[in-house]
């Protein structure tokens, strides 16, 4: 739902504005009644779509414009300015389109234009079934396509989860601090695949792929027969293997169920301690500090999210959370877990009466290694995400592929970028031979402090910080060999934006 204040923000598009108010290759975003849009001028042509970004309501006036493309500000979701289309997740519906009307020197915005049907495409040689193994961002991302690109054919969805395809990076978000309602988190409704016959056959998982007969065996011995068939089984979450973690008061969080356990445990108790340091780690820690619990964190490094984000973003991130009433306990590890007590390795102890660990995930890959799939670190696929096996493909956290930036095998545990996969190696099972080259984006809530990513970075020459990460206005550019790999960023949208796009055509430029 768009707020107010993008509703409000701007002008009166409807009363009209003259052409001057805005450069060429240059957004205006102003509003028609209560409903926010956004003026769109492309060289000598002006072009009008609906303001607010289909996935989180994002202000699409304060984005940039790349070409006949609008990109939004808040997670990089990209729309057609011709036909409204969402080209590029995290957002799916499209935006809708606005007549623009031209008199006396200046532009009118006065009705809404009928949605743009999908161009026509040689579906002759679509493959009859498509089987996509995987509920999750890649999975989901993948069927919606098929579906918006005209695949007619037998579309089955097999999903080990309970609970049809949801907003997992909610889950550790607002939906775990009570501040988001249960509406918000599926992906679609059910009538969403009811309509579009997508047969979602959920708490079912798959006991063996028969790749030379094209079948799919689940648990329970049905045989699902495939033409393409598409793995999205994502990832799992790590357990150490310490004395005490198969007690029920401790917790990883991975699936709408695992953060309803630990939604109904902080309404119960009164301290957590959170093991690991990472993103999903202070993310929960942070949400429990919002519900009021006493939350500690435990994790080996000097300071939070060192790997990724480097000394100074660190040390800064542990001031928020300090600030915030978190308390660390770091350059330990836990050593075993009591009934109320964590016990860590450097001799001391911590009350905590339930403990969620945030220790990292591993690939869903052992089926396919069983069906004779190529697979390393994750399932090898090639620019297309088609694995060694002609007609598989794989897309999401399980997909290792060949990222172009760095010239090296990559596999990248994010959520926009399994969604992005999807929706590639769905065109790609119609045979659109479209490569993957996007750049890997994620965002990370802590309290009201958001931070963005774009690229990927595990090692770095040299870090350069344009502005400041104390007074959380800054950009921290992540430089190997002298080229920006990776970028962070805290309210600075528009130039994260570019450099991601500067960057994506880099990507595709080598990919060609």
């Amino acid at each position: 739902m768009a707020s107010q204040e993008n509703q409000d923000s701007g002008p009166d598009l409807s009363a009209g504005v003259p052409i001057s108010a805005f450069d060429k290759n240059a957004l205006l975003k102003g509003h028609v009644g209560e409903e926010p849009v956004v003026l769109a001028r492309v060289g000598d042509e002006i072009l009008a779509v609906g303001g607010a970004c289909t996935h989180y309501s994002g202000p699409l006036g304060d984005g940039i414009l790349v070409g006949d493309t609008i990109h939004c500000p808040w997670h990089h979701a990209c729309f057609s300015l011709r036909t409204g289309e969402a080209l590029a997740a995290p957002a799916f519906s499209p935006l809708a389109r606005w007549k623009v009307e031209h008199r006396d020197g200046s532009v009118f915005v006065t009705e809404k234009l009928r949605a743009e049907p999908q161009p026509a495409r040689d579906a002759t040689k679509d493959p009859k079934r498509i089987v996509i193994v995987g509920g999750g961002a890649a999975g989901f991302a993948a069927a919606e396509m098929l579906r918006r690109r005209g695949f007619a054919g037998q579309l089955t969805m097999l999903s080990a989860d309970e609970d049809a395809p949801y907003d997992r990076p909610n889950l550790s978000k607002d939906y775990l601090a009570g501040e988001a309602e249960d509406s918000w988190i599926p992906l679609r409704s059910a009538k969403f695949y009811a309509r579009n016959n997508i047969d979602l056959k959920l708490s079912t998982s798959v006991d063996r792929i028969d790749r030379d007969a094209s079948v799919v065996v689940t648990s329970s011995g049905e045989a699902i027969p495939f033409d393409r068939l598409l793995l999205a089984t994502g990832a799992e979450p790590i357990r150490l293997p310490l004395p005490g973690t198969e007690q029920p008061n401790v917790f990883v969080l991975r699936s709408l169920a695992d953060s309803r356990a630990i939604i109904a445990a902080a309404e119960q108790f009164k301290s957590a301690a959170i093991i690991g340091a990472s993103f999903i780690g202070l993310e929960v820690a942070a949400a429990l500090r919002t519900r009021g619990l006493e939350v500690h964190v435990v994790a080996p490094e000097a300071y939070p999210l060192e790997k990724v984000l480097g000394k100074e973003f660190g040390a800064f991130i542990r001031s928020v959370h300090e600030e915030h009433g978190v308390r660390f306990h770091l350059g330990t590890t836990p050593s075993r877990i009591d009934d109320r007590t964590v016990q860590l390795s450097d001799g001391k102890s911590i009350g905590a009466d339930f403990v969620v660990m945030g220790v990292g995930v591993k690939p869903r890959i052992a089926q396919a290694s069983k069906a004779g799939i190529a697979t390393d670190k994750g399932i090898l696929v090639d620019e297309f995400l088609e694995t060694s096996v002609p007609g598989i493909f794989a897309a999401g956290d399980i997909a290792q592929w060949q990222d172009k930036i760095h010239n090296e095998r990559r596999r990248v545990e994010h959520w926009v970028v399994a969604e992005r996969q999807g929706q590639v190696a769905a065109e790609n099972m119609l045979g659109m031979r479209r490569p993957f080259t996007s750049v890997p984006f994620f965002w990370s809530a802590h309290y009201d402090v958001s931070i963005r990513y774009i690229g990927y970075a595990t090692s770095w020459d040299a870090v350069e910080i344009d502005g400041s990460i104390e007074k959380q206005d800054c950009i921290v550019a992540y430089k190997k060999g002298g080229q920006t790999v990776a970028a962070a960023s805290i309210n600075r949208d528009i130039g994260l934006l570019e450099c991601e796009v500067a960057m994506g055509r880099l990507s595709e430029h080598k990919a060609a």
